[in-house]
């Protein structure tokens, strides 16, 4: 999928002026031949010049509207996203931390068997990467700013804690999380959760805040049907499968619902292994160039083939 997009949208309105060259063009055009038609020997030079005026007038028009065309997409910061294998990215992994998280359905509990699949994880990411760090209850808390670090990586996962704080927040877990990369190259974010949203931001509006930087979302639900203890205490802790399908496949990602320790490993060693990312292409300097290399031309033209005798 291929999508452009402008930085500086505003701009496009310049596009406004085209028809006005068009008629500007012919209506000079027009009045031009009246003129010429004031002089005998109007028909001995268009013979001798055996060219029609209107053609080589409409060719420069062509080549005038290109130019300005290119101009202004070029101010306006014309982009092109695309899907692509990228060698390196951003990822920044935000992981439930509420109490419920204590389950003992994993071994030997949700958090723990999250912590030692994400460590797997950081072991096994290609080189030319990032990862930050993230946990989240009733509030998300930065544990790193991303880095290649990777030592640095499992040191933040294995501090990984209980947070107080009662909720689960998955819209400010993916708006913390996206706003700590960089606005440009492929990115990704691993959302992991045992809950469903229930506190702050609407996951809708998350999506709608990040939805221009093109980030990919991985989500991981933890949590068997049956649900597990915390001690001598039952719990069963709803799983929103739906809602966290739908947060992955609205920006390219993947959704998974691991069923023990096992799976949950196979599943961050998926997204380890994930390479196809939206790539930016910044068109702004190839439009200049453009723009340039038709100037250049038309004014060549204009001073040989195209020359006023």
């Amino acid at each position: 999928m291929v999508e452009i997009v402008f930085a500086k949208i505003t701009y496009l309105w310049l596009l406004g002026v085209i028809p006005l060259m068009i008629f500007v063009h012919f209506y000079s055009l027009k009045s031009g031949r009246k003129q010429a038609l004031k002089f005998a020997n109007y028909e001995a030079i268009r013979r001798v010049t055996g060219e029609q005026i209107v053609t080589k007038n409409v060719l420069l028009l062509l080549m005038r509207l290109v130019i300005v065309v290119a101009l202004i997409l070029s101010v306006a910061g014309t982009s092109v996203w695309y899907i692509g294998n990228a060698t390196n990215f951003d990822m920044v992994i935000a992981i439930d931390a509420s109490s419920s998280m204590l389950a003992e359905d994993y071994s030997p509990n949700r958090l723990e068997a999250a912590k030692t699949a994400m460590v797997l994880f950081a072991q096994n990411v290609p080189g030319n990467i990032r990862i930050g760090l993230v946990t989240f209850s009733g509030a998300a808390f930065i544990k790193l700013q991303p880095t290649d670090d990777m030592e640095e990586v499992v040191d933040a996962i294995q501090k990984i804690e209980i947070e107080r704080l009662g909720g689960t927040d998955l819209g400010q877990a993916i708006i913390t999380a996206s706003n700590l990369m960089p606005r440009d190259g492929p990115r990704a974010v691993v959302l992991l959760t045992d809950g469903q949203d229930n506190v702050g931001i609407n996951p809708e509006e998350a999506l709608d805040y990040i939805k221009n930087d093109k980030i990919i979302i991985h989500t991981i639900g933890m949590g068997s049907p049956e649900g597990g203890s915390i001690g001598d205490i039952s719990a069963t802790f709803r799983l929103d499968e739906e809602g966290l399908k739908e947060i992955a496949e609205s920006t390219n990602g993947k959704f998974y619902i691991p069923k023990d320790e096992e799976s949950l490993r196979n599943a961050f060693l998926s997204i380890a292994a994930f390479k196809d990312s939206p790539i930016k292409k910044d068109l702004s300097i190839y439009l200049l160039g453009i723009a340039i290399l038709m100037l250049l031309v038309e004014w060549g033209l204009l001073g040989t083939k195209y020359k006023i005798i």
